[in-house]
């Protein structure tokens, strides 16, 4: 299939396929559009099952890059990068730097931060022969932790201002107490939001591959555990997908019982028109790349040079008046709130 017929290409500016030999590297660069600035993204070390898969997953995802820098009022750009391969054998120091060397091609037009698979310890790596990846910096976080990059909590703290802001539009509740949460996985992200749901009142149901992390869960955050599949049959006010992509689909659809949907997976719904599926149905969808905009607003503010905790915590902050906006125009206007997000993005970035 030729790119520029794909379904997912969207007058993307760039793609470069890297290759690297010695090192076994094979990564796609993706720089979906720059006129709000360079491009801004992250790096996702993922053993997709073919190259198609990987280059659907990068065209998306640097897609969705420009649309949450835009309606996070950043001056940025989309992009977003993948490397292929099982990142727990298959990443070396060699194939890292084969990396970096392919940013060097592209003259800062895209700078690289970390993401699913990578760590601020691989963007550290990286910068060893590029100056165009970010997230390693040391800094203090709004939560008052020294730590390399890693900007999981700002985009928790993006996530649980999105489920307020959604309870109070759809609920009518001004708190989280007698809530219930569904959290479908627990990662670095999933876990400190269920931290701050806990802190709000609600109660949680979670659900991660990982076992030690669900014991820790059940017993930290007095948590329900269930299987990952199990989680869509459970009743719950709010479902909160922290993992996967592609989880909003017919089948989940048909078991679903959360009347919000707000979590900072990427592209969660399945296919463009689920959103309307969502709105017919009187779900209340918190469009993905809004409510998880918390890392780029955070990863900004390191790469610029000008981090400032309480600032970073402002910004990040402002989703929940981002998401207001488009609940209350997609009420108005009758359309998808998934919909009403990505016109407000085309028109930040006209």
């Amino acid at each position: 299939m030729s790119v520029f017929s794909h379904p997912e290409f969207d007058h993307h500016e760039h793609l470069s396929f890297v290759h690297d030999e010695a090192s076994g590297l094979r990564a796609i660069m993706a720089v979906h559009n720059t006129r709000l600035g360079h491009a801004l993204g992250g790096t996702r070390f993922y053993p997709y099952a073919t190259d198609e898969e990987a280059i659907r997953d990068v065209l998306r995802l640097s897609r969705g890059m420009t649309y949450k820098s835009a309606m996070a009022r950043l001056p940025l750009g989309g992009g977003k990068s993948v490397i292929i391969g099982d990142p727990r054998k298959d990443k070396t120091k060699e194939l890292l730097h084969a990396f970096g060397r392919g940013l060097n091609a592209l003259g800062g037009r895209y700078i690289a931060a970390e993401d699913s698979g990578t760590t601020s310890e691989d963007m550290k790596c990286i910068h060893q022969v590029t100056e165009y990846v970010t997230g390693y910096h040391d800094k203090v976080d709004f939560e008052g932790r020294t730590h390399s990059g890693e900007p999981s909590p700002a985009t928790a703290y993006g996530c649980y201002m999105a489920i307020r802001a959604a309870v109070e539009h759809h609920l009518g509740k001004d708190s989280l107490n007698g809530l219930t949460v569904g959290i479908q996985g627990m990662g670095s992200v999933g876990y400190r939001l269920g931290r701050l749901l806990v802190g709000g009142g609600a109660r949680l149901i979670v659900a991660d591959v990982n076992e030690s992390v669900l014991a820790e869960a059940r017993q930290e955050l007095d948590a329900e555990v269930v299987s990952t599949e199990d989680i869509y049959d459970q009743p719950m006010d709010v479902f909160s997908p922290c993992a996967l992509g592609a989880t909003i689909n017919q089948e989940t659809l048909q078991r679903l019982q959360a009347s919000i949907i707000a979590g900072a997976a990427n592209n969660q719904l399945d296919r463009p028109e689920t959103g309307q599926v969502l709105f017919d149905r009187g779900i209340c969808y918190a469009p993905d790349y809004v409510v998880n905009a918390g890392g780029v607003i955070d990863v900004y503010y390191e790469q610029s040079g000008q981090y400032d905790p309480e600032r970073v915590q402002r910004h990040v902050g402002g989703i929940h008046s981002t998401l207001t906006e488009i609940f209350e125009r997609s009420q108005r206007e009758k359309k998808p709130t998934s919909e009403i997000a990505d016109t407000i993005a085309r028109e930040r970035l006209r």
